[in-house]
């Protein structure tokens, strides 16, 4: 029997009209979605915002979902979608403002944000990392997915999950390494 066997269980409740079930899914998934949007660079208002549009858009294709496949492969892909939409859209917003700002002549106020939550240090320890491999890293070490689950959710195959992990193991251990170096630590390298 699979691990999270109760999980489906409670979906195809749900999918059935269950929404008793509904909102124990909700209790369950939850800090698991949002673990994986704080990972992600957001903000703990925007880690609320997007867990939210992601069970939204997970109420309105639940019918989608095939009771006979893991469900958080299927969630997690819903959330890096709703992800990836939050970053166009920011992206279309930043760039909006820096048309205004060159329009403005008066002076910008810029401020440093505030020393927040252990989530901002992870994103801040994986800032080195691609996009992709911030994603992946959270769906495997916060989120605790199999390589089967991410591979299913990343619409890739186990092997090319593996690489880019690899690769971003690779990227963090040379970035610490020459941090080390710079602040005067130990050339020695295993």
């Amino acid at each position: 029997m699979h691990p999270d066997s109760e999980l489906e269980r409670l979906m195809a409740r749900y999918q059935a009209g269950d929404f008793a079930a509904a909102t124990a899914l909700v209790h369950r998934v939850s800090p698991q979605l949002h673990r994986f949007f704080l990972a992600q660079f957001a903000s703990r208002s925007d880690a609320d915002d997007l867990l939210q549009e992601t069970w939204l858009r997970i109420h309105k294709v639940r019918h989608t979902y095939r009771p006979s496949e893991p469900l958080l492969p299927w969630a997690y892909a819903i959330a890096r979608h709703v992800r990836v939409d939050h970053y166009r859209k920011s992206l279309r917003a930043s760039a909006r403002e820096q048309r205004l700002e060159e329009i403005s002549s008066a002076p910008i106020a810029t401020s440093n944000p505030p020393s927040g939550p252990p989530g901002d240090e992870l994103a801040a320890l994986l800032a080195p990392l691609s996009e992709s491999q911030r994603e992946l890293l959270a769906m495997l070490k916060v989120a605790g997915m199999s390589l089967e689950e991410v591979a299913r959710a990343t619409s890739s195959t186990v092997g090319s999950v593996k690489q880019k992990v690899h690769r971003a193991y690779k990227k963090l251990r040379e970035e610490f390494g020459s941090l080390n170096l710079r602040k005067g630590g130990s050339t020695h390298q295993p």
